[in-house]
């Protein structure tokens, strides 16, 4: 028997080269009885480990690896939960005294923290020191021992005899182990890699950093018992004994201090329940509500999550008050309960929830919620949280970065000693939308050959590194609060960001342990619908929120029917501006199911096209038992949610609503872990037991298949609806404040500047000019002669003007208009580099009359004098061109990424006719099945997961945009053009289906020489 108690993985940076799972795998294979996982100062894989350990029957112990100060190195052990506590305040405390992705401990600091229970080992040097042994000893009485590793580097039996001598010296116990960094010896490349990686050196001159031999992996009983004494193999049995903790342990604890003096948490939240109840329901609370009241609050008590949805609401209180708009979504955001605590605006007594996703009894983990702020003001949010709680209580999630292809390439080659051009080269072969992968083609169109032995070694490392993490960055958003002191339940460590801590675990990690997470994060929508609702208050006059919206709005449901959504919230992308003429929804809950069927899951488990069908009557809507047709009916038999999945699962499967929600987790992880396998027999069984066809049991699971990672909840799916529609209506009624919300809100969506400025203006709305005596730093509404607004563009929208700059030049013109140029510049106090991206964006055309002549008087401008600051130096300004219209066009794009003249192409338009290419409005006259040839400039391309490797590209002429559908060998044999063209030429079949309309991509050809000095840059997304 052996346990192995000294091992890393690669969590700890750059110096493990195995996976947790990996080395918890091997450990099984070779018949280990237990394996700790030991990461320096660093508990941040303990979670992957612990779940792959329970899985496999393995015991699995918690501990670290410390290097002090002065370099005595140990392990540490947790043997109970208060040690683990303790084992993660000392791991704080060493990486809160260092700056991040490193630690700092001394002797005096373990000297000074509490650290019993925990179980030591003391990893000694080449030459041991006998004091350090003492000092050891006397730190960790009776649960010190001194480890032992032989590693076959020619010396073991010397190392042996001097180990057992110092271990009666000291009166240490010995015991076995194997310093672990690989699971298996073909890792030994990797590691030196990643070794060289660390020290940014070459591995041929790492020399001695490098380790001796490929020991350091897993290695069988047998090789065990030949090398070490089967006393110091008993002994990690003997070990592994004492520590008896499970990170199943870990339970979270609410914080408390939400409850005001007299109340319980139970008392407080029917309290607040009640009042919000009734300012929803001010003629009375509906009975159907009332019982979903009822029923969710009983369940709630139960499981004791009063402080959760405190919680939760005193965030949503904060950021009322502070005028933040916030929208909440999940399972439990959609309850009826935080409804009444304003979480969200979704009425739930419209939707069929189920409740056990909401909250499970069987798994007793907490419910489901995240809060979209608006994405410029969620800071203060973060901020809030920190005041109220406290850096030792509250602290974000990590996310683990991960190696790329490019990060894999760029670290990779540079250890193996390839010059920085080379590198380069290599990287930049490698595009998102090829995946997570190295292929040989994309190598030799660096330029290299994948056979070359250097280059054959760089790939099979690269392969290799692909996956493995590279450091711990902070999430977007997700925070973990606790009663205690968060550090002893798990590390904490610095941020890169100033003032900014975060936790060692991942969301993944924390779902993994039913561990409290509110998800803090930022939605740029909501930032617009907030300046919309201002905009429409200041110059409408009408007050609206998002629950004050008119509903049901006819003319807003056509408007969406014909896909007329440039920069409406979700259903803007080219996928779902494609199905909005086919599903044509005509109410809040085909909203609801526009937002969840564009997803990967729905449409890799078929479940689209069947759903069109029946919508349209094409196909008869069928149910095989009425308890399926409660489930699936609001969508005409076809399951489009997850909720419906699991709904399926427990009235046609048998699965207990516990067992649904298993099924729901797995269906997330299957694609990259698999993990559904033992669901297929259970649900194939379940469901033919209770009469239903083995044909309608294989369906539905391969359909559960299809949901993979990408099945979309019909809550989040709700929330959204709403967000979705909010837009729509302020599109549809007022584009231009819908607009110069959009424009202030940027960067977010699918559009840039140049296609929302162009949707408003085919919406009628009259766009006015950067202009310094007129403009403020954000977009602003002017009045018309009609009362209309009209859209005055900001200084915002001109590169190169700092934000001060723009202030100054506001604050300055309040005083008195400006009369020149010079008056300008010195009152303001601006400096040459804002005064030129001034002149660039156009927007001292009143002042000096066009581009040329104000570059000219710019030129001139000089500080002003300290004696005579009112003087200004008149000088003769030569006869210049005025600017030709496509100089005008150049520098707007340059300047301003669009441009109120006439579309670029319009210039390029008698050319592009003698080569035969029809504009994007002559293409919507044509039959379907024309083979067409047509060009425009590339607007954006987007690789759905989803696509099987088709991409979507959008391109723009003066008459409007034109949808291209490009086939992956297509792409693949036409790359550079269809990577790098920014007026892309494009030869194909013109497909219609109903109003929707598309180009089959045949041959792409790059026209981008064509535009001359215009600069243009599309949107790309996978």
């Amino acid at each position: 028997m052996y346990c192995e108690l000294h091992a890393l993985s690669n969590f700890t940076f750059l110096r493990g080269a195995s996976h947790p799972e990996e080395l918890v795998a091997r450990a099984v294979e070779l018949g280990y009885s237990a394996l700790a996982l030991t990461d320096e100062c660093s508990v941040a894989g303990v979670v992957r480990a612990h779940q792959a350990a329970k899985k496999a029957a393995l015991q699995f112990i918690v501990g670290s690896e410390f290097t002090l100060a002065d370099g005595l190195r140990l392990i540490l052990l947790a043997s109970d939960r208060a040690s683990y506590g303790r084992l993660c305040r000392l791991i704080t405390r060493g990486r809160r005294a260092a700056e991040k992705g490193s630690y700092r401990l001394t002797r005096e600091d373990l000297a000074a923290a509490d650290l019993s229970g925990c179980l030591a080992l003391w990893l000694p040097g080449t030459q041991p020191n006998a004091s350090d042994g003492e000092w050891f000893g006397t730190l960790f009485p009776d649960r010190a021992w001194l480890a032992v590793e032989l590693l076959r580097e020619g010396d073991d039996c010397a190392r042996l005899k001097q180990l057992t001598e110092l271990g009666a010296q000291l009166h240490l116990p010995l015991v076995a182990s194997g310093d672990i960094h690989l699971h298996v010896r073909e890792r030994r490349a990797l590691q030196d890699l990643l070794t060289a990686i660390r020290l940014n050196t070459p591995i041929t001159e790492a020399g001695f950093a490098l380790q001796p031999s490929g020991e350091r992996h897993l290695r069988s009983l047998r090789e065990l018992e030949r090398l070490y004494p089967q006393a110091l193999l008993d002994e990690t049995v003997k070990i592994a004994a004492r520590c008896r903790f499970s990170l199943d342990e870990l339970r979270y604890e609410y914080p408390e201090e939400l409850v005001p003096p007299g109340e319980t948490p139970t008392s407080q939240l029917r309290r607040l329940t009640e009042d919000g109840a009734r300012m929803r329901w001010p003629q009375g609370v509906p009975e159907r509500v009332r019982e979903l009241i009822e029923y969710e609050f009983a369940l709630i008590t139960e499981l004791h999550y009063e402080s959760y949805f405190l919680t939760v609401h005193d965030l949503v209180r904060f950021a009322i008050s502070r005028g933040i708009l916030c929208q909440g979504r999940g399972s439990a955001a959609n309850s009826v309960v935080c409804f009444c605590l304003n979480v969200t605006s979704v009425d739930p007594a419209h939707q069929d929830v189920l409740f056990e996703r909401f909250i499970s009894k069987e798994r007793n983990e907490p419910p489901d919620i995240d809060i979209d702020f608006e994405h410029e003001r969620r800071e203060e949010v973060i901020q809030y949280v920190y005041e109220k709680y406290g850096r030792h209580r509250a602290a974000l999630s990590a996310t683990l970065i991960t190696y790329q292809p490019r990060s894999a390439l760029r670290d990779a080659g540079k250890a193996l000693g390839l010059d920085a051009l080379q590198i380069e080269r290599l990287a930049r072969a490698m595009h998102w939308w090829d995946g997570n992968k190295v292929a040989d083609e994309r190598i030799r169109s660096a330029g290299f050959d994948p056979a070359n032995p250097l280059l054959a070694r760089l790939l099979e490392r690269v392969r290799e590194l692909l996956g493995f993490p590279r450091h711990l960055s902070q999430h977007v958003g997700g925070f973990v609060i606790s009663r205690g002191p968060l550090e002893e339940l798990v590390p904490i460590e610095n941020a890169t960001m100033p003032d900014r801590t975060v936790i060692q675990w991942d969301k993944d990690d924390l779902d993994a342990l039913g561990l409290l997470k509110v998800d803090v994060l930022g939605l740029g929508m909501l930032t617009a619908l907030r300046r919309s609702f201002t905009l429409m208050r200041e110059f409408r006059g009408r007050e609206f929120t998002l629950a004050t919206i008119p509903p049901d709005d006819p003319a807003v449901y056509a408007m969406i029917q014909r896909a007329d959504t440039v920069g409406v919230f979700q259903i803007e992308s080219r996928a779902q501006m494609s199905m909005l003429p086919r599903l044509r929804p005509e109410n809040f809950y085909d909203l609801v199911i526009e937002v969840a069927i564009v997803r990967p899951g729905p449409i890799q488990g078929d479940m689209v096209h069947p759903y069109l069908r029946r919508r349209t009557g094409e196909e008869p809507v069928d149910y095989p038992s009425p308890d399926v047709e409660r489930v699936l009916k609001r969508t005409l038999g076809i399951p489009i949610f997850q909720e419906q999945v699991m709904q399926l699962a427990v009235v046609a499967a048998g699965f207990t609503p516990g067992e649904a929600d298993d099924l729901r987790r797995s269906m997330a992880a299957w694609k990259r872990r698999g993990g559904l396998e033992h669901f297929e027999e259970r649900l194939l069984s379940g469901m033919r037991e209770r009469g239903y066809s083995d044909d309608f049991a294989a369906r539905i699971f391969r359909q559960i298949q299809g949901f993979g990672e990408y099945g979309f909840p019909e809550s989040h799916s709700a929330s959204f609806a709403l967000l979705v529609y909010a837009s729509a209506w302020i599109k549809c009624y007022e584009p231009a404040i819908f607009t110069c919300a959009l424009l202030n809100s940027l960067p977010m969506g699918f559009y840039a500047p140049a296609q929302l400025v162009r949707d408003a203006r085919e919406h009628g709305v009259e766009v006015r000019p950067v202009d310094v005596l007129e403009s403020d730093l954000d977009c602003t509404l002017e009045r018309r002669v009609d009362g209309e607004p009209a859209l005055r563009l900001g200084l915002r929208l001109a590169k190169g003007l700092s934000r001060s700059a723009a202030g100054l030049l506001v604050n300055a013109r309040t005083q008195r208009p400006f009369d020149s140029l010079q008056d300008l510049a010195r009152r303001a106090a601006l400096d040459q580099r804002d005064l030129r991206a001034l002149v660039d964006a156009g927007a001292c055309a009143r002042l000096t009359g066009n581009r040329h002549r104000a570059a000219w008087e710019v030129a001139a401008v000089e500080p002003p004098l300290p004696v005579f600051p009112e003087i200004e130096v008149a000088e003769g300004i030569p006869m210049l061109p005025v600017p030709t219209e496509g100089q005008s066009i150049v520098a707007d794009y340059r300047s301003l990424s669009l441009t109120l003249g006439r579309h670029p192409l319009a210039l390029l338009r008698e050319r592009m006719r003698e080569h035969g290419l029809l504009t994007s409005h002559e293409l919507k006259q044509l039959a379907h099945g024309t083979y067409v040839r047509t060009a425009g400039l590339v607007i954006s391309r987007q690789r759905p997961a989803s696509a099987s490797g088709v991409t979507f590209i959008t391109i723009e002429d003066e008459t409007g945009n034109a949808n291209l559908i490009v086939w992956a060998a297509v792409a693949e044999a036409q790359r550079r053009h269809f990577l790098e063209a920014r007026l892309l030429e494009v030869h194909g079949e013109l497909q219609r289906q109903g109003e929707v309309m598309h180009v089959i991509a045949a041959k792409l050809n790059d026209l981008s020489r064509w535009l001359g000095a215009l600069e243009t840059r599309s949107r790309d997304f996978r």
